[in-house]
């Protein structure tokens, strides 16, 4: 996927606010969706990304006009979602939900449409990723960065963005090859 015209943050970096509320139209449907996948349910998704734009807004004027603007944002969301994701556990740990099922409607989506149990397969196996790899998965084959800005967003290596990458492709194709084995 492309980044947004580089001029577009620029001038939300000098107060435009109609360029801000360009910013925000363009990467709002991307960071829910890679917020939804991360954490697991859209209103942790829709908290996390709100936040991610106060603080996007808020740091405008320390973002470099020479880099790209989408790895920024997502390094920006993915710390928030770890944030996120990191307190529901520490609140996991305190408080024994018992055996609900993670989302509560069982197969609907967060649109409250019914999901196909293909789909249901699939994102039971992304869930079942260690975070890394799911988060390097995700930024790789659904939001479409190249590593140099998945590295700009994670903070890792190349080497190790890549061999995440493998692992997550491979332990998806084994489970989801498994799945179809027993339908």
């Amino acid at each position: 996927m492309s980044d947004i015209d580089p001029e577009i943050p620029r001038r939300a970096k000098r107060g435009d606010r109609h360029a801000f509320a360009q910013l925000v139209e363009y990467f709002h449907p991307r960071g829910l969706r890679f917020a939804t996948q991360l954490l697991g349910n859209r209103q942790d998704a829709e908290e996390a990304l709100q936040d991610t734009f106060v603080r996007v807004y808020d740091n405008l004027p320390r973002f470099r006009e020479d880099a790209r603007f989408e790895p920024w944002l997502f390094r920006i969301l993915a710390n928030r979602c770890r944030t996120l994701a990191a307190k529901q556990q520490r609140h996991h740990a305190v408080i024994d939900y018992g055996e609900l099922p993670r989302d509560a409607a069982g197969t609907m989506t967060a649109d409250g449409e019914l999901r196909d149990e293909w789909t249901t397969e699939v994102y039971g196996a992304l869930d079942g990723l260690p975070a890394e790899q799911r988060e390097a998965f995700l930024l790789r084959h659904v939001e479409g960065m190249e590593y140099e800005d998945i590295a700009a967003v994670t903070g890792a290596g190349l080497s190790t963005l890549r061999m995440r990458v493998k692992r997550a492709c491979d332990a998806l194709r084994a489970r989801l090859r498994e799945v179809a084995l027993y339908d």
